[in-house]
Parts: C-alpha cells; structure tokens; sequence
C-alpha cells in the first residue's frame, strides 16, 4: 500500500515478516472500552518483536496515552488515559489472586494475541485504565508503562540502602531503573557504551562508566540487566558478586549459547522481572520524582513507522514517538 497518497492509514499491521498499513482498528461494538491513540511509543520489545520475539502478528504497541471515546462507564468518557497492557481470562488462580500479567490464557496489548497502539484506536477492558492527571503531558504519560516495569523490581525484592548496585544497559528502560533504584540505594552505576547517553543520567547525578575494569568484576551486590543483548548477560554475571542478586529486564529474540555455570558456581539468585503498578509511575510523574523530559527525542506520523523504527535502533537514541 502506497501510504502517502492513502489518507485513511489507520494502523501498522505486522504480519510476522513485514509492516503492512491498513484501516483496521477494534470493533467499536466491543463491550471493551474504545480509546482513541494521542501518542504511543516504541520501546525495546517491539524493536524485538519485528526481530521474531514471541513470533507475534498483528498491530504492535504498547505504550500509550489516548483518550476514552467508547465506555460503559460515562465518567471514562472523554478521559486522557494510559493501560496496563495484560489482560487475563478473570477465572483462573493468577487472575483471581490479582496477577493477570501471569494468566497462562490473557493477552498482551501489541504483544499477544491483542491489538496494540500503532493504529488510531485500540481497545482494553475498563479496570485497565488509569485517567493521568493534567499535570503529565502526553510525552510523559507515554513512559507509565515502562515505568511501572521499573518499580516491579522494589516489588519483587527489598532493596538495602547500603547495598551497591549496577546497572548495565543505558537505553530507555535503564534511565527509568536508575532513577527508581537510585531512591532506595544511592551507590548506582551505570555501565553504558554510549556518551551521549551517559550524560544524560550524569545531569541527574548518576555515576556512570564505560567497560568495566578488574575493580568492577564481582563487586556488586545487586545488577540489573537492561541491554537488549546476549552481551549485557555476560558483563552482568562480571559484576555481581558471589550470592548477589541479577535482575534481568531484557526480552531477546535469542538468548542461545548463554553460559549459566557462573550462576551455578557463584549462587546468584537470578530474577525475571517484566510489568509493574501503574500507580506509583503516575503519582512519580506527577510529582517530579521521576523525570522523563530529557528522554523524549522524535515524534513520527504513523505512516513514517519503518522510519520512526530505523530512528529507534540508532545506539544514540532514546525515545520515539509515533503519533497516529
């Protein structure tokens, strides 16, 4: 499809080996509520997806800020709103213990069997949404998704502040990390590749380096693992020290020919960790304990999205929007 002489490009259809435009978007007859797209933002995982991450088809996204055209609930109506991205079958033990993220039949916005945010409307079920406050730009809102994925880590383990803590990767998801973990545990460093990027955490008084020297290896008590790559994994397991803690972040298309056996040797407990609470990214945001404005870098129409994708894997970049 010649999407410059097609003014009713609606969405960026991925059908497992190409993005194809077209005009599909949710049913409006749903009993889902319908949610006009404002701004979405590509992330580490989509990048993945179009690479064969969970062998995926259909409208890719996940982070989004839109406005609610269609609900059962009235007060929604007309709402600025972000969503938590699964959602589960409401039956089984993990939805009815409140962990729908881990329902063995949901779906995932933009990542399993769901429709996602490169399109004009995308639709989730009500108790998904969060109305963001005026006081958030859409720019901001965007980052509550990917932000909520970096508190989970003070969910899943508690945090000691005298405890040294690394994170490798400075890309997107690693600016959110650094400055959640760095609340808690103020000996933070960063290991990153990329100065331009390194600069920006710098401003925020985030120690960083690039390569890591023999003083480094098995030095940290905590490592959080945020690169997108086969190469993060090994220099995390250079860092963290025998009985440390890894936190791993990233989702990879491969992870072949890994070596575990420091694992083994070294009794590092290794944790997985993906989506988070929405509500302590919004009330962050909100109050400026997190910020977010240094991040943001383009924003492309939908229909440039091969553009907008190519822009975002260059190593300097942060954060690109899409804008349908």
């Amino acid at each position: 499809m010649d999407v410059k002489n097609n003014p009713n490009v609606k969405a960026a259809n991925f059908d497992g080996q190409k993005i194809i435009f077209d005009k599909n978007y949710p049913d409006s007859t749903s009993d889902e509520a319908l949610i006009r797209v404002n701004l979405a933002g590509i992330c580490g995982t989509d990048l993945e997806i179009v690479d064969g991450y969970m062998k995926y088809q259909g409208i890719l996204g996940h982070e989004f800020v839109g406005t609610v055209e269609k609900s059962q609930n009235p007060d929604l109506i007309g709402k600025r709103v972000v969503g938590e991205i699964n959602v589960g079958c409401g039956v089984c033990d993990s939805c009815l213990k409140g962990m729908e993220r881990h329902c063995s039949q949901r779906t995932v916005l933009g990542i399993l069997k769901r429709n996602g945010a490169f399109a004009e409307f995308l639709s989730l079920p009500e108790k998904n949404l969060h109305v963001i406050p005026d006081s958030i730009t859409d720019e901001q809102a965007v980052f509550v998704e990917p932000l909520a994925a970096a508190f989970e880590i003070k969910e899943q383990i508690k945090m000691e502040p005298q405890w040294d803590v690394a994170v490798v990767g400075d890309g997107r998801l690693a600016h959110l990390i650094l400055q959640v973990i760095k609340s808690s545990c103020p000996n933070i460093v960063c290991f990153g590749r990329h100065k331009s990027k390194l600069e920006s955490l710098e401003k925020l008084g985030i120690k960083t380096k690039i390569g890591i020297d023999s003083l480094d290896e098995q030095s940290f008590d905590l490592v959080v693992e945020a690169t997108g790559s086969n190469s993060g994994f090994v220099d995390t397991m250079k860092l963290v020290r025998p009985r440390g803690t890894v936190i791993l972040k990233s989702t990879i298309a491969s992870r072949a020919n890994l070596d575990l056996t420091p694992t083994v040797v070294n009794e590092i407990t290794l944790i997985g960790s993906r989506c988070g609470l929405f509500k302590p990214a919004i009330d962050s945001l909100a109050t400026g304990i997190i910020t977010v404005d240094d991040m943001v870098d383009s924003t492309f129409p939908l229909e440039k999205f091969h553009e907008a994708v190519e822009y975002a894997k260059k190593p300097d970049t942060l954060k690109v929007f899409l804008k349908p």
